[in-house]
């Protein structure tokens, strides 16, 4: 007679070999994609540090003697007058959940000697120069900012389309050829908030722009990693059968 009842049958971790195979493949990515957002944490707050550090140097004025120095990520001035009617238009920019252009134009500071300003944003509806013409200033002015090194900001960026004139990001050697200047530095000076009249282009702030999410992210992966583990286990962990219930 078999008096073992079900609350003193014991419980065993018994694995099968296919779920644990594809538990480990599944577990070895997770902690692999954990692993791989800490490493660019560490990546994204080295560059922050960097700009940060770059932005709290003392301010440059661009003139020829800097023009083969590594000046990006520094605040700036520059002086000369603006060639408005080669502007070129950067899209898909938003401010303030409003859609709009950003204003890049060339700054002439010599002879032969230009470079590109993004002066800041505008709304779809101030595209035409005449609905901003006192932000058109004329003669010679200084523009103070953050010099940046231009190239896409993300992979999700289209690329430019110069025959069609259509821009998703500065580009000083592309747009210098596309209204045949000559002497255009490969930095973009970024207006800072100063404000210009009649209110557009409006500059942005001079700070450090950089989401770091990393951290966020890769806790998101570790924490997938455990529960699997828990799964795994809480899964094999099986009620050892009685005698009587045995085929």
């Amino acid at each position: 007679m078999n008096t073992t009842t079900s609350a003193e049958r014991r419980r065993r971790f018994r694995p099968t070999l296919w779920s644990t195979v594809a538990a480990a493949a599944a577990l070895a990515v997770l902690v692999g994609l954990g692993t791989w957002q800490v490493q660019r944490l560490h990546w994204k707050e080295g560059v922050i540090a960097y700009r940060e550090a770059r932005l709290a140097m003392p301010p440059v004025s661009v003139g020829g003697e800097t023009a083969a120095v590594d000046l990006a990520f520094r605040r700036a001035s520059a002086t000369g007058r603006f060639l408005h009617a080669v502007e070129f238009l950067i899209a898909n920019r938003v401010r303030g959940g409003r859609a709009g252009f950003e204003i890049v134009a060339p700054l002439r500071l010599g002879p032969a000697d230009l470079i590109l300003v993004n002066r800041g944003w505008i709304p779809l509806d101030r595209t035409d120069p005449g609905t901003r013409r006192k932000g058109q200033v004329s003669g010679a002015t200084t523009i103070t900012g953050v010099l940046r090194k231009p190239g896409k900001t993300s992979r999700w960026v289209p690329d430019n389309e110069p025959a069609r004139g259509v821009w998703y990001y500065a580009d000083p050697g592309a747009m210098a050829s596309a209204a045949g200047l000559a002497g255009m530095r490969d930095t973009v000076l970024v207006a800072d908030e100063t404000p210009n009249p009649g209110g557009y282009p409006v500059g942005r702030a001079a700070r450090v722009e950089i989401p770091n999410r990393h951290l966020e992210y890769a806790l998101t992966w570790y924490g997938l990693a455990l529960v699997l583990v828990a799964i795994y286990i809480a899964f094999h962990w099986r009620r050892e059968e009685a005698p009587d219930e045995r085929v």
